[in-house]
């Protein structure tokens, strides 16, 4: 059926002006989920937290959450600027722990709240505006204190000085009260909160500069009216709005992929009544059984089965598969991915939190808003380096008050202006945040950012065989077959009787069957199936029985006497003996070889551990070249193997599909939970591969490694820079101007430094056309 009626937008809140829509149980599940870890009644609620600038402040959010009753957790990443809520419904509601929020000088704003894109586009609009108004009135300032700089004293009349003077105040009173808003009010509400942020030394720093600059101008003869600072005071502030509309662009762009995919599901879709007709409904009030009806270019809002239309499916990021995948009536659709071709009908069979993207969104969501190691021990330096900073200024501030009083003044805004730690703050998420960001895109989700730090120093990885290096089913080898039957024949014959079984040795033959595509074809006229034997059965072809009774299975069942030592066979006998013989094994996956060479080649040890019996795991080790193999291991000794490693002082990463390996990935150093069979939510491990890319193992550590490289440059940037620029500032040889954009430019080098991890995959899957459709691309 055609979707032909006009896309309507869904209603905003009721209440557009607060947030008191959130307290309606019928709302909580847009932008929560029901909390399995803390109990019936609790919610996991995700929100976006505007105004963060530090790690300061998302410890201070943290500590207003949790002080309000019922709030049972919470944490707040500084990078990501997102926050996780725990809370019991009988006890407070969604609007009093945003109000905590709020009270904290912060704004809190659920996911789920239309209003979330267009506020962040007007602010980003906002910043814009003071960025360009501290640049005009920068250039306007810098002409007026030019002939200061390049006229002999004298040549210029005290009449025409003070003009200048004046002239360069007004026009750095729009910079006071319009660009630097950001700092003044970051700076007073953590002054309100009694602590000290990376806003508090920039915002002394300018009230200094304009405060002598101002005094200089209304007193010339004054203590400070030898000199004015006007334009070191534009300037720095416009160097410091740069690098942070800069930053905030670089930091969307490097942290963007989680945004990229909660975005991905519309706000509404249409619903079929029971009339027949049609409403537009919010996407978190569609329930299972629901008739919907997706138009191409649409995203599916949960996951459903399709009633009606043919259409190609983008699932990159749900499934790993890079390429459009056709469905049809019958077949599933899963949330989060697009249609991509034509409208369909389908019906719901999960929604809300039940669907596979709702998982594989929280445990982005959770990755994001991780601190690693490395960046809670920069948080914990920032705080008393800026009490230092402060102490810094203040000291040299009095050294130099005997020689020139305004002179010290602007030595003291000079070193709160350099030594600002914001560099060593985004030395660490700002990496490993876009780090994050490149595997969410090609299709690694990452649970932990930590994992990223203890991947890098891996040196052997453990591969589990079945569903891991093997896929789930098996593949057919050799086929021989008796004198005066065909290899299509037999295998016609086997694939006809093993249609109805679930083994996996008949679902292997009757695959190979309807893969053959031949013109044999016969049908079942009885069947009967023995259990762990194989099964019995009558054929015919064109109305012409095959003559007697067929068996299919064990060299046993069917009376044949199978060779000694003969690999996984299936036999096919009639009453004169065998028809055919059918080779299976293991279906490795077409890139385990490539993975095992390349893990090699980057110095990596890889060991095989399996439950399957030794000849098989000895089998796929001959095949993978992989030297070190063991069979016959329970989820325990494949544990009692790791700690072993881990006692020689080896790092180890376990690879696992996630159904039967949950102590194992638990207890490795780092883990992989890989395939599509994983239940995400669930899952013990580090890092989740839901696709069937073997090699995206072999890409991760990589990039882990690369990524660690990174931190260290920024960490050596950003002590290299304190330590260099911090006795220049006090020595008086750094004017504050210069002091503002050696602070800038530290911040936006460890910013860009990070960026090239964005590209440091290499991109072997096609652009998905979800992205372009969903970005309005061409």
């Amino acid at each position: 059926m055609s979707c032909s009626l006009p896309f309507a937008e869904p209603a905003p809140p009721a209440n557009p002006r607060g947030l008191d829509w959130i307290d309606d149980p019928a709302e909580w599940a847009a932008f929560s989920r029901p909390s399995a870890e803390h109990g019936s009644g609790a919610w996991e609620s995700s929100m976006a937290v505007e105004g963060i600038t530090c790690a300061a402040c998302a410890l201070a959010i943290e500590d207003a959450l949790r002080a309000v009753p019922g709030v049972l957790s919470a944490e707040v990443g500084a990078a990501s600027r997102r926050a996780r809520v725990v809370w019991r419904a009988g006890q407070v509601r969604p609007s009093q722990w945003l109000a905590a929020v709020r009270r904290a000088g912060y704004r809190g704003v659920p996911l789920a709240d239309l209003a979330l894109r267009a506020e962040r586009r007007r602010e980003a609009r906002l910043v814009l505006w003071r960025w360009l108004v501290a640049g005009l009135c920068m250039m306007q300032v810098m002409m007026y204190a030019w002939p200061a700089y390049t006229t002999a004293p004298g040549e210029i009349s005290a009449d025409a000085q003070a003009l200048l003077r004046w002239a360069s105040w007004v026009l750095s009173l729009p910079v006071m009260l319009f660009s630097c808003g950001p700092f003044f009010r970051a700076a007073l509400r953590d002054l309100r909160q009694r602590r000290v942020g990376m806003d508090t030394p920039v915002t002394l720093g300018i009230l200094i500069t304009f405060a002598i600059s101002s005094w200089g101008t209304f007193e010339p003869g004054g203590i400070f009216g030898a000199e004015v600072y006007f334009d070191s005071l534009t300037m720095f502030v416009f160097f410091l709005l740069s690098s942070r509309w800069l930053e905030t662009r670089l930091r969307e762009r490097t942290g963007g992929a989680l945004d990229l995919l909660l975005q991905r599901l519309p706000e509404g879709v249409e619903r079929e009544r029971a009339d027949g007709g049609r409403e537009q409904v919010a996407a978190h009030r569609v329930a299972v059984g629901d008739v919907l009806h997706v138009r191409p270019g649409e995203a599916f809002v949960a996951d459903a089965c399709i009633l009606d239309g043919q259409t190609l499916v983008d699932e990159a990021l749900l499934s790993g598969e890079s390429r459009p995948v056709a469905r049809g009536p019958g077949t599933a659709v899963l949330a989060g991915s697009y249609n991509l071709a034509a409208a369909v009908r389908v019906r719901v069979t999960a929604a809300g939190t039940d669907t596979r993207f709702a998982e594989i969104a929280a445990l982005m969501d959770a990755a994001a808003r991780s601190r690693p190691r490395l960046a809670q021990l920069a948080d914990r330096i920032a705080r008393p380096f800026l009490l230092l900073v402060l102490l810094a200024a203040l000291g040299a501030a009095l050294f130099w008050w005997r020689h020139d009083p305004g002179h010290a003044l602007m030595v003291a805004v000079a070193v709160l202006i350099v030594t600002c730690p914001c560099a060593l703050s985004l030395a660490t998420p700002a990496a490993m945040l876009a780090a994050a960001g490149t595997l969410a895109r090609r299709g690694v989700l990452v649970r932990r950012l930590q994992a990223l730090e203890a991947l890098a120093r891996v040196d052997t990885v453990v591969f589990d065989k079945t569903g891991t290096l093997t896929r789930d089913a098996l593949a057919l080898g050799a086929v021989r077959t008796r004198a005066g039957v065909d290899r299509a024949q037999a295998l016609a014959m086997a694939a006809a009787l093993a249609a109805r079984s679930l083994h996996p040795a008949s679902r292997a033959l009757a695959a190979a069957g309807r893969a053959g595509a031949n013109e044999e074809h016969w049908q079942l006229a009885e069947l009967v199936e023995e259990a762990g034997l194989g099964l019995r059965g009558r054929l015919s072809r064109n109305g012409w029985p095959w003559p007697g009774q067929l068996r299919l299975g064990s060299a046993a069942h069917c009376g044949v006497a199978a060779p000694p030592g003969a690999e996984m066979t299936v036999w096919l006998a009639d009453d004169q003996g065998m028809l055919a013989s059918f080779v299976l094994h293991e279906d490795l996956r077409a890139d385990a070889a490539a993975t095992v060479q390349r893990l090699a080649r980057m110095g990596v040890a890889v060991q095989l551990l399996s439950g399957d019996a030794g000849a098989a795991v000895a089998r796929v080790a001959a095949q993978l070249g992989i030297a070190q193999a063991r069979g016959g291991c329970s989820p325990q000794h494949k544990l009692q193997a790791l700690r072993t490693l881990q006692r020689q002082g080896r790092h180890s990463a376990m690879v696992g599909d996630g159904l039967n390996d949950g102590p194992v990935l638990a207890g490795a150093d780092v883990s992989f939970a890989f395939g599509q069979s994983v239940p995400l939510a669930q899952a013990q491990a580090d890092f989740v591969v839901p696709g069937g890319a073997l090699m995206r193992v072999a890409d991760t550590l990589a990039l882990a490694r690369r990524t660690m490289a990174v931190v260290r440059q920024n960490l050596a940037w950003a002590a290299l820079y304190n330590a260099v620029s911090v006795p220049l500032a006090v020595a008086g040889w750094m004017p504050a101007w210069l002091a503002g954009l050696g602070m800038a430019a530290s911040a936006l080098l460890v910013v860009l430094n990070a960026l090239r991890l964005s590209a440091a995959l290499p991109a072997v899957d096609a652009a998905p056309v979800a992205v372009r459709l969903a970005t309005g691309g061409a």
